[in-house]
C-alpha cells in the first residue's frame, strides 16, 4: 500500500511554486516574509498595506544610493533587502489569508517598477553630478526599458508554468483578449482606480505576449482543444521541459539585480549596473526566449497531433 503523499507545510503553501524559487528566496526571503506575513495578519494589516510599506522603504533606499558614501549606500542596501522581504510578505500574506486579488497583483507590480525607476533615476543623477555626460540619463532609460522587458518575460513564463502544470488552478496567466473585455466593462467615472490599474495590466500583458508569441499560440491551442481540463500527459511534458530553465530565469529576477547593484555600488561604478542590464542580461533573455519558443513549438505540435488522433 502506497504511503500517503506528504502534505505541504503552511510555509510552502505561501510559495508561488517551489521549483521556481531561487535559493536565496527559499532560505531567506520566503522564511522572513512568512514571519512578517503572520505578524501582519495578527495586527490586521492588509496585503495592499504591506505592498505600499515595501514601496516606501524601497524608494527611501533608492535615494540613499544617490550619495557617494559607502556607509550611506550600505544603509540603502539594508533597506532594499527589507523592501524585498516586504515584497515577498505581501503575496504570502494574501495567500495565507485568502485575500488574493488581481488589483493587489497589479499594484505590487506597479510598486516594484516605481522602486527600480527611482533607483535608476538616483544612480543616473549620482553619475551626472560625479562628472558623467548628460547621455547617462539616456543610458539609464534604455537600461530601465530592458529591465522591464526582462522582468516581464520572467514573470510571464513563471505564470505559464503554474498554469500548465497545475491544470489552470494556479498562476495568473491572463490573456490580453480577456483583459480588454474586463477593461472595457469598467468606466472612468464609476471606477477610476480600477480602470487605471486595468489599463496598466492590459498594456503589461500585451508586452509579454509580444515577447512570447509561441507561448501564446500554445495557450490558445490548449484552451481550444482541452477546454475542460489540461491532460496529465501535457502537464508532465510541460513541467519536464520548462523546469530546467528556471535556474537561468532566476538571473533575470530581483535577487540577481540586487546583487549586481550592490557590487557596483561598492565599486562606485553605478553606470556599470546600467551596462549589465543592456548587455549580459539582455543576452540571457534572448537565449531563454529562444529556448522557450522552441519548447512551446514542440509542445504545440504534440497538442495538435493529439487532437488529430482524438478526431480520427
Amino acid at each position: 500500500m502506497a504511503a500517503p503523499a506528504a502534505q505541504p507545510s503552511v510555509l510552502e503553501t505561501t510559495y508561488k511554486v517551489r521549483e521556481a524559487e531561487g535559493i536565496l528566496d527559499l532560505y531567506f526571503y520566503r522564511r522572513v516574509g512568512f514571519q512578517l506575513a503572520k505578524l501582519f495578519a495578527k495586527v490586521g494589516i492588509s496585503p495592499v498595506g504591506v505592498t505600499l510599506l515595501g514601496g516606501l522603504v524601497g524608494i527611501v533606499a533608492s535615494h540613499l544610493y544617490f550619495y557617494r558614501d559607502l556607509g550611506t549606500n550600505i544603509v540603502g542596501m539594508a533597506l532594499h533587502v527589507c523592501a524585498n522581504a516586504l515584497d515577498n510578505a505581501d503575496g504570502q500574506l494574501a495567500r495565507l489569508t485568502g485575500r488574493q486579488s488581481k488589483e493587489g497583483r497589479i499594484l505590487d507590480s506597479v510598486v516594484d517598477h516605481l522602486i527600480f525607476t527611482s533607483i535608476y533615476a538616483h544612480l543616473a543623477l549620482r553619475a551626472f553630478f560625479a562628472g558623467a555626460s548628460p547621455a547617462v540619463f539616456l543610458l539609464a532609460l534604455i537600461a530601465g526599458i530592458c529591465h522591464a522587458v526582462q522582468g516581464g518575460a520572467a514573470d510571464y513564463y513563471r505564470n505559464a508554468y503554474l498554469y500548465f502544470t497545475s491544470g489552470r488552478s494556479r498562476g495568473d496567466f491572463d490573456s490580453s483578449a480577456v483583459l480588454r473585455s474586463d477593461y472595457e466593462a469598467l468606466t472612468w467615472r464609476a471606477q477610476p482606480w480600477k480602470k487605471f490599474l486595468s489599463a496598466l495590466y492590459l498594456n503589461f500583458t500585451r508586452q509579454q505576449e509580444l515577447i512570447a508569441p509561441a507561448l501564446g499560440n500554445l495557450r490558445e491551442a490548449v484552451d481550444q482543444f482541452f477546454s475542460d481540463q489540461i491532460p496529465d500527459w501535457l502537464k508532465r511534458r510541460y513541467g519536464d521541459a520548462a523546469r530546467p530553465m528556471f535556474r537561468f530565469w532566476s538571473g533575470l529576477m530581483t535577487n540577481t539585480r540586487m546583487l549586481l547593484l550592490f557590487i557596483f555600488l561598492i565599486l562606485d561604478r553605478p553606470t556599470w549596473f546600467f551596462w549589465s542590464e543592456i548587455t549580459a542580461l539582455n543576452l540571457l533573455l534572448v537565449y531563454l526566449v529562444y529556448r522557450q519558443s522552441a519548447m512551446c513549438s514542440s509542445l504545440l505540435e504534440m497538442v495538435t497531433q493529439s487532437r488529430r488522433q482524438q478526431l480520427d
